[in-house]
């Protein structure tokens, strides 16, 4: 099955290249580094341990890690892939000149053979449930481990997995450790194939979010520019067709409160211009972030169109939406405001954070809304009630709190693979 897979891929190659030229004409980095999307890499390295994270999110997700596995092996160099150059700018942000980044490549037999003898890796880590028959099994032929850390597996992940069934069973056989976040992830996992002894529930590793030592002194100036009084909310991690909804309930919070200001926060960079275009449309003032527009007590949209500046978003927030929700996106991290004990609120499609959303809606710490007029109610409440904010804050922190944990349990399992492996080379 794995070669019918790749014939279709083959055939797949041009719409590739033409989806790549496509997304460069809001962000042209997608045009950069084209040869590394086949395997051609400008150098290479006699041994790395590597770690794919295929986007901004599983990249949020790895710097912890990544840093942990350094302390332990501070000889051994980091090659870190994304797909996307987001997460690349991430990767950049959060770990700066101590990894080395390469775009993986494309899922091509000759492509990732190139890639592993340019990298020699001496084990893969690939972050969360970024499975490549044919990368897979050129790291099986090549001996090279391959952990599966942070995994999650979402019941409608698992159908579409459960369509190619022999394909699936092939590749998580060929995973040497899976380091699943609960119960119902790694049970699916094991439906599909992967053998059980090798997986082994270790918990989310979101919930070891590290919270900038200075995040505090820089959400304290932001807030003063913004608006030390002012009622601050935000939408984050947005997705088109819901800034529509978000707009409109901040149009409705305004009737009660005109000092109110939205920040929001568009999940892909390349809808920033289209995001605070449509503010203008609705004719909402609003200030750019990344143009420094002053936020004057007329302003009532906040831009956030930067990158990696997420968290001090939501630090200088009262309350936070989180996008990829109302819409059938499967929604986005909550972990990151509840860190910072924020009152969060979520659409009702939370399919790739079930459990988390589960876990927040049993203690209480969370809210879900339905559409613009929802979301303006429970906002509006939240603007009214500091104490009810802050029980809401309080209460997703503990959550946080109680289910840190997975970093360490991760960081012992992909050890226990790298101790075995480290001398390994690619032939």
């Amino acid at each position: 099955m794995r070669y019918i897979y790749s014939f279709l891929l083959y055939l797949a190659l041009p719409f590739l290249f033409l989806r790549l030229w496509w997304r460069s004409r809001r962000l042209p980095e997608y045009r950069e580094r084209l040869g590394e999307r086949l395997g051609y890499y400008p150098f290479t390295l006699k041994k790395c341990l590597w770690v794919h994270a295929v986007s901004v999110g599983e990249a949020i997700a790895a710097i912890p890690l990544i840093k942990a596995l350094k302390s332990r092996y501070p000889d051994l160099p980091i090659v870190v892939t994304t797909m996307t150059p987001t997460g690349a700018a991430r990767v950049k942000a959060g770990l700066g000149e101590s990894v080395t980044h390469v775009y993986i490549p494309y899922d091509y037999p000759g492509a990732v053979r190139r890639f592993l003898r340019a990298m020699h890796p001496v084990a893969g880590i690939i972050m969360e449930t970024e499975l490549w028959p044919n990368l897979l099994a050129a790291c099986h032929q090549l001996r090279i481990p391959v952990c599966l850390a942070n995994a999650r597996l979402s019941e409608k992940s698992a159908r579409g997995y459960r369509r190619i069934k022999p394909l699936t069973r092939d590749m998580l056989q060929k995973i040497d450790v899976i380091a699943a976040h609960g119960k119902a992830d790694a049970d699916r996992f094991i439906a599909l194939g992967a053998p059980k002894d090798r997986v082994i529930v270790t918990g989310n590793l979101k919930f070891d979010l590290e919270v900038p030592r200075d995040l505090a002194d820089k959400a304290s100036v932001l807030r003063e520019a913004l608006g030390k009084e002012r009622f601050i909310w935000i939408a984050a991690s947005t997705h088109e067709g819901e800034e529509e909804i978000v707009l409109t309930a901040h149009k409705k919070i305004m009737k009660t409160n005109q000092q109110a200001l939205l920040i929001l926060v568009p999940r892909h960079p390349d809808r920033f211009d289209s995001a605070a275009a449509l503010c203008q449309q609705q004719e909402l003032t609003v200030a750019r972030r990344s143009r420094q527009d002053p936020c004057t007590t007329k302003t009532a949209v906040y831009l956030g169109d930067t990158m990696g500046e997420l968290l001090l978003m939501y630090a200088v927030s009262d309350a936070a939406f989180v996008g990829g929700s109302l819409i059938e996106r499967g929604g986005h991290n909550i972990l990151e405001p509840a860190a910072l004990g924020r009152p969060v609120l979520s659409g009702p499609h939370m399919f790739n954070f079930a459990e988390i959303t589960q876990l927040f809606s049993d203690g209480e710490a969370i809210t879900k809304v339905f559409d613009a007029e929802s979301l303006a109610a429970e906002i509006e409440l939240l603007m009214q009630n500091s104490i009810l904010r802050a029980q809401m804050g309080e209460r997703a922190l503990l959550i946080v709190a109680e289910n840190r944990g997975a970093l360490t349990k991760q960081v012992n399992l992909i050890c226990s693979v790298l101790d075995q492996q480290k001398h390994v080379t690619v032939k």
